[in-house]
């Protein structure tokens, strides 16, 4: 291209370049890209004139770091830098792009598109040396970064990207999937009109998905399957339209969706299957509307209020160390209900173990009752009645003091009985005075003899009572020894 061929607008930054001076074409800072259709000849640069610029053809001026630094401009034409290698800084805020810039291969120092316009990106496997910037974009098409390194960070923070309202999306509208970014990406305010993809993304440090809209009914809004994070994924207040999916995901730090919205009624809202993950935070969450899955995963804290749980849960194999907020157990117990497979013995256990890890036994025994409950409507109904009189009684062992109050009524009873109606000696000046304390005692207590119940025999029906006390005494005993081996065993 010959320099005589060039506008004033194209030579005012074809001037700018060598030197990496800013060309600011806005006609007041708060212009706004997405009006840049309108936009006259004095702010019109072509496609064409950018890309000999980076790619070689600008002059260069000795003791300057040139840059391509424009604000406010219209780009019309396709900016295209396929397998290109460009040692120049890239800096095309607040523009209005024709058509979607093609840099699929390419190698670039840094690209920041803040506050523009595009109706599309194409940058597979792009590598980029420092940063690369879409904060602000109001991006129509999609955004294509599968593969791309990315040796800095990744900011895309209050962008816009996905079709206009009403439109269907033929494509996910932005693919991070297998990206590598050396530090961040931060998408906080980011709002995506369909599908956000990140599966096998490795990211050095975190992902901050704050206040984030990510809206997807009825499909998957956040596609982060195999997600390796080296600190944190945080997802603070934002709103998720549609699935959000992390199986197989890797996050060390904390994975926080506080005060998070999940909304995929009648599909899985929720699914963290086969995680490791720190931290796991649902703070101040309504309740999710969905299926929430956690099969199979591994987290030192889960911080859950009772009352986000849904209606189904999927919680097989879920590991957590500490269960946040510490709550009775009665507020807890209801979410295994919800199991959506139906009784799983895991889940009782898990949650008994953490409330002892918290130091609460009185709420782990309860747990475990709950369980043996439950586990009794899977018996037969023979095997229920027996599992229903060892409730009663002694609550499975975790309950001994039921067996005490037990006895302490029989033993009233029977004491009232056999005072107001002293049974008559088996054999006259030969038996002891007579107890009914501890005659009722020696009935009730079968490996107890005070020398009563063999010295006196009732009539009538005190005599059936005595034949009450007797086998009350029997199922008593057995069913509390019953109870106690079998806490001994769990402890």
């Amino acid at each position: 291209m010959e320099i005589t061929d060039l506008t004033p607008a194209e030579r005012r930054v074809w001037d700018a370049f060598p030197r990496g001076d800013s060309v600011d074409f806005r006609a007041r800072p708060d212009d706004s890209s997405v009006d840049g259709a309108g936009w006259g000849p004095e702010r019109t640069v072509r496609a064409e004139v950018l890309r000999a610029l980076l790619l070689g053809a600008g002059p260069a001026e000795e003791g300057r770091v040139a840059g391509l630094k424009v604000k406010g401009a219209k780009i019309v034409g396709s900016l295209d830098l396929r397998y290109a290698a460009v040692d120049h800084p890239i800096r095309l805020r607040d523009c209005w792009f024709e058509g979607a810039p093609r840099m699929y291969g390419a190698r670039l120092r840094a690209l920041v598109l803040g506050y523009s316009t595009l109706p599309g990106l194409t940058a597979a496997t792009v590598r980029v040396d420092v940063v690369l910037r879409l904060s602000c974009c109001h991006i129509t098409g999609p955004v294509r970064l599968q593969g791309a390194k990315i040796d800095g960070g990744l900011f895309l923070q209050g962008a816009v990207i996905g079709p206009a309202r009403g439109e269907a999306a033929d494509e996910p509208p932005l693919q991070l999937n297998h990206v590598e970014v050396g530090t961040d990406i931060i998408a906080n305010d980011l709002t995506v009109h369909g599908q956000l993809r990140l599966n096998g993304a490795t990211v050095g440090g975190q992902v901050s998905l704050d206040r984030a809209r990510l809206l997807n009914p009825g499909g998957i809004a956040l596609h982060a399957e195999q997600l390796t994070v080296g600190t944190d994924l945080r997802a603070y207040r934002a709103q998720a339209r549609g699935t959000v999916n992390l199986t197989g995901s890797r996050i060390p730090g904390q994975l926080n969706f506080s005060y998070a919205s999940f909304a995929t009624p009648g599909g899985v809202a929720l699914r963290a299957s086969s995680c490791a993950v720190g931290e796991m935070w649902l703070r101040g969450c309504d309740q999710v509307q969905g299926l929430v899955n956690l099969r199979r995963s591994q987290f030192e804290l889960l911080h859950v209020p009772s009352t986000t749980w849904p209606e189904k849960i999927r919680i097989d194999g879920l590991t957590y160390r500490t269960l946040a907020p510490h709550l009775p157990a009665a507020l807890r117990l209801p979410a295994l209900e919800r199991e959506e497979s139906g009784y799983l013995p895991y889940a009782y256990e898990q949650l008994a173990a953490a409330y002892r890890t918290a130091g609460d036994e009185a709420a782990a025994r309860t747990v475990q009752l709950a369980k043996l409950r439950r586990h009794r409507r899977t018996l037969p109904r023979a095997a229920r009645l027996w599992g229903i009189l060892q409730d009663v009684t002694v609550g499975y062992g975790f309950r001994p003091l039921r067996a005490a109050a037990w006895l302490a009524a029989l033993l009233l009873i029977g004491s009232l009985a056999y005072t107001a109606h002293a049974p008559r000696p088996l054999k006259e000046g030969e038996a002891p005075d007579f107890n009914a304390v501890f005659y009722t005692i020696d009935l009730m207590l079968p490996i107890v003899g005070f020398g009563q119940e063999s010295a006196y025999a009732p009539s009538g029906w005190y005599q059936w009572l005595s034949y009450l006390l007797i086998v009350t005494g029997w199922i008593l005993a057995t069913t509390t020894a019953a109870g106690v081996s079998r806490s001994l065993q769990r402890q």
